[in-house]
């Protein structure tokens, strides 16, 4: 029986996680926000599942729908909105955009719009830990067109030879774009399945379920932690908005889905999941979940209109740091 506490914590990381990208879903319609942006409302309970069982010794990789994962890690809420709005201020000092959110002192290390990119950096990390003598892993959080890129299954080769702290993190979303498993991978196929044939812990739970990701990644982690080698966690989600911008597919007419599938799937909201087994201990406060809306929704207003009013990078500095 998960304790209240716990409960609590992830519900409010999920919580926040969804108002943040709402928020940026709202703003990106004005065009305030001009980087590409992968939201991932829908997928929050895999990034909070895991990133609540880690601690700070652990680092985090991520890929191009990155914010829940940034935040989840402990990421400042601040310098992300600077950075969507390319201000001085941003995470990669404006210069990322959505897809290239760093934030070292969380331990959240970088995010690349590369497919299959920090996978091969989080288990080069995995094996700096290792050769540190350190207990702590690292996360590297990827789609599952992923598995379909060579780089996934050389690291993974490698990380289970040299029994490495790494735990990948499968967000299977059923898509990549608008291409569904059928078109891009042979009848049949099992992704945690494929990777076992590489001795590897592998497990398929429901990504949806943020008690059920968090136990999940505590398992997986303590694995690592005891030199057992490389944990693969498939996580079933689904991406309610089109791959990239603030709209619904079907608002754009689009036909690769339809309203009422991604509908379906909202009726297995993360969040709605969490909130159920929350209203499960009677000691729940008056107005808990009014009042922990208010309470987010003051910070996100603070941060965007604190990041809206920064300044943007100097035009002497266009050149810093290019290579």
């Amino acid at each position: 029986m998960a304790s209240y506490t716990l409960l609590k914590n992830l519900y409010y990381s999920l919580l926040r996680l969804r108002m943040v990208e709402e928020k940026l879903v709202e703003v990106y319609k004005t065009q305030i926000i001009r980087t590409p942006a992968h939201f991932g409302i829908g997928q929050e309970a895999i990034a909070t599942g895991v990133c609540e069982a880690l601690d700070q010794n652990d680092v985090v990789y991520s890929h191009h729908r990155c914010h829940n994962h940034y935040l989840a890690q402990g990421g400042n809420l601040y310098l992300l909105f600077a950075e969507l709005l390319g201000k001085a201020d941003g995470c990669s000092e404006g210069r990322g955009g959505s897809v290239h959110l760093t934030d070292t002192e969380s331990g959240f290390i970088i995010s690349s719009a590369i497919l299959g990119q920090t996978i091969a950096v989080a288990t080069g990390s995995a094996l700096a830990l290792k050769m540190d003598k350190t207990s702590g892993i690292s996360v590297s959080f990827f789609g599952d067109a992923a598995l379909e890129e060579g780089i996934f299954w050389e690291s993974l080769n490698y990380a289970s030879i040299h029994k490495l702290p790494v735990l990948y993190v499968c967000e299977n979303n059923g898509f990549s774009t608008e291409s569904r498993p059928h078109v891009r991978q042979p009848a049949g196929t099992s992704l945690f399945g494929r990777v076992k044939s590489f001795n590897v812990k592998s497990d398929l739970i429901d990504g949806n379920n943020v008690l059920d990701v968090y136990n999940a990644a505590q398992s997986a982690i303590q694995h690592c932690r005891d030199g057992k080698g490389p944990v693969f966690l498939e996580c079933t989600t689904y991406r309610w908005l089109e791959h990239v911008g603030p709209y619904f597919d079907h608002e754009l007419g689009r036909t690769y889905r339809n309203k009422n599938e991604v509908n379906e799937w909202i009726k297995n909201d993360p969040l709605k999941i969490a909130q159920e087994r929350l209203n499960e201990f009677s000691k729940l406060p008056d107005n808990f979940f009014d009042n922990l809306r208010q309470s987010i929704d003051k910070e996100i207003d603070e941060e965007f209109n604190k990041a809206l009013a920064s300044d943007w990078p100097k035009e002497k500095d266009l050149l810093k740091n290019v290579y």
